[in-house]
């Protein structure tokens, strides 16, 4: 009976251990999941950059987006405000902007081209394995997540509820920023990422 009874205690016990799995929107990640950490990503800058370079930042936003994509450069005046409002070298939060699309317009050469002329104020990395797009369960351009200080995920989706040139009226990933650095709960955990473009994924040997 002891056995047994321990034996429920385990099994009760371990979808708190573990990640919270898929999320309603995300295949992927979920809410409360560790953030999955990337390495050696070249940026723009022609510096390698990886997760860990952020120790100090209490908040990172992740945002996968691209070149080619007409409703991602439409979104990046509105990341490029974000950054310059809560990002910087002596910032509490950091932005991080990664492309893994493969294709001429989205090579790094391109990305280059594209970070001086809109004067990105925030790393833009590349990444032609692909692989930090799917341990994300990321799939358009642009989406984005919200990790806390210990690297978990606090919010994935969306930047806001309307595309531009709409004014948006409810500002997801601000709200959950502003969450993280006051140590509360962030209210809108998840929501379906923009109407952008499909990250396109090429064939894997295992697909």
């Amino acid at each position: 009976m002891t056995r047994l009874l321990t034996l429920l205690v385990a099994l009760l016990a371990a979808p708190s251990l573990a990640g919270a799995g898929p999320g309603k929107f995300n295949k992927v990640l979920a809410p409360g999941d560790a953030a999955p950490a990337w390495e050696g990503l070249e940026g723009t800058d022609g510096k390698k950059h990886a997760l860990a370079d952020l120790k100090d930042k209490e908040v990172v936003v992740v945002v996968f987006t691209c070149n080619s994509c007409p409703v991602a450069k439409d979104y990046e005046d509105r990341i490029v405000a974000l950054a310059a409002a809560h990002a910087g070298p002596d910032a509490k939060v950091a932005v991080v902007a990664i492309n893994v699309n493969t294709g001429r317009d989205d090579a790094l050469p391109a990305m280059r081209v594209r970070a001086e002329k809109k004067k990105f104020p925030f790393a833009y990395l590349f990444d032609p394995t692909q692989e930090i797009a799917r341990r994300y369960g990321a799939t358009y351009t642009p989406e984005f997540f919200v990790l806390g200080r210990d690297r978990t995920v606090l919010y994935a989706g969306a930047l806001d509820d309307k595309s531009p040139p709409e004014e948006p009226s409810t500002r997801y990933v601000e709200a959950a920023v502003a969450a993280a650095l006051a140590g509360k709960k962030v209210e809108a955990a998840e929501t379906s990422a923009a109407a952008g473009c499909r990250i396109k994924f090429n064939p894997k040997k295992d697909d």
